[in-house]
């Protein structure tokens, strides 16, 4: 790579300042025949261009070969050479929430842009006042429901929402009965906000109830399961490192998948071998075979050579900064044939009938409602 890198530099007729660390980097961050390749095309890139400006180089790469934007990117972002690039996930989600309106039907569609847009500005009030803000997803499962029934009324002929009457929702809600209370959520919501900017005189979803069994009734383990996978996390050696970690975290400590997928570095006391989760408010001291766990995803991390600053680094993340997808999560269970929410929900519901309601809430970072669930 050094050999290579010199070569171009001599014949590039402006060597960038930086050459010398993008090939270091490049040569710790990648297989050295793709290493050698993307210095080549850089190289070629830059005679081109004429500049070595990071921000130019760039974007004469999203628009000439993406194939070398991550590449470049990731240095220019790694050694603070460009601004670190914003959050794409609110710009993902607006693109979903789109297609989402589009897909109601037209003379319905602008009912649903100003509620889509009254979710957002909802969420992003609570954020400013450090409130719990209603998850991107949940808009999105929202705006499913009013999708849903726009196309299913204009179906029926119904050439507005005014139209819209409780024996309409009811047919729409006998479709799928599983989904009732989920529905039924979303079209009190939406309703309620078309009767607050008069575009209905009342609201149609006021009347329907939807009967539902209280407490947790999900799948948890036996306590011989409990037993079982403890035994497996903490004695067997030859488990893969990030199996381990999730099962014991999730098992032990109730552990979400994005709080497993977003734990940094910076989550981790190695003092007090303690951790903070991202979302929680206290950090939780480890138990010997947890933090026994962590160590070996460490040094296990330490072995890819990456940059990236999260505790659970894969293939595809090692040469980025982004967390891994909650797929890797999922699957780095699939030896036990267990979900990591099955873990979660197990301990939870220990900690339910253990602690103080207030106690757990605060422990991990859950609302009142979220852990009443689990009594």
């Amino acid at each position: 790579m050094k050999t290579r890198a010199a070569g171009w530099a001599g014949r590039m007729p402006r060597t960038p300042w930086w050459w010398d660390a993008f090939a270091a980097h490049l040569a710790t961050h990648r297989h050295p025949f793709h290493a050698a390749d993307v210095l080549t095309r850089i190289a070629r890139l830059v005679i081109d261009t004429g500049s070595t400006a990071p921000h130019t180089l760039l974007a004469d790469a999203h628009r000439t070969s993406p194939r070398l934007s991550p590449p470049l990117a990731d240095f220019f972002h790694t050694h603070r050479l460009l601004d670190t690039p914003t959050d794409t996930k609110d710009t993902q989600a607006a693109a979903r929430r789109e297609r989402r309106i589009q897909a109601v039907p037209a003379p319905l569609r602008p009912a649903a842009r100003a509620f889509a847009e009254a979710l957002v500005a909802q969420r992003q009030n609570a954020e400013r006042l450090g409130l719990r803000p209603n998850q991107l997803k949940t808009i999105e499962i929202r705006l499913d429901t009013v999708r849903d029934l726009a196309l299913h009324i204009h179906a029926q002929g119904r050439p507005a929402w005014a139209s819209v009457t409780a024996g309409d929702l009811e047919t729409f809600l006998a479709r799928n009965p599983p989904r009732r209370a989920s529905w039924l959520a979303g079209l009190r919501q939406f309703f309620s906000h078309a009767h607050h900017t008069g575009l209905v005189l009342h609201n149609p979803a006021a009347a329907l109830h939807v009967s539902q069994p209280r407490g947790f009734r999900g799948t948890t383990l036996t306590l011989d399961e409990q037993r079982a996978l403890y035994r497996r996390w903490n004695t067997h050696t030859d488990t893969l490192p990030h199996e381990a970690f999730i099962g014991l975290a999730a098992l032990l400590h109730a552990a979400t998948t994005t709080e497993l997928r977003h734990l940094t570095l910076d989550h981790i006391s190695t003092r007090s071998q303690a951790v903070r989760f991202p979302g929680r408010s206290i950090d939780i001291t480890l138990d010997t075979a947890t933090w026994t766990a962590l160590e070996r995803c460490l040094a296990h991390r330490t072995t890819l050579h990456t940059a990236n600053p999260h505790v659970l680094v894969t293939r595809l993340t090692r040469t980025t900064t982004r967390p891994a997808s909650p797929a890797h999560i999922r699957d780095s269970l699939t030896p036990v044939g267990f979900l990591p929410r099955i873990l979660r929900s197990t301990r939870l519901l220990t900690l339910a009938d253990e602690l103080d309601i207030k106690q757990l809430t605060v422990a991990l970072g859950m609302s009142c409602a979220g852990t009443a669930h689990y009594r």
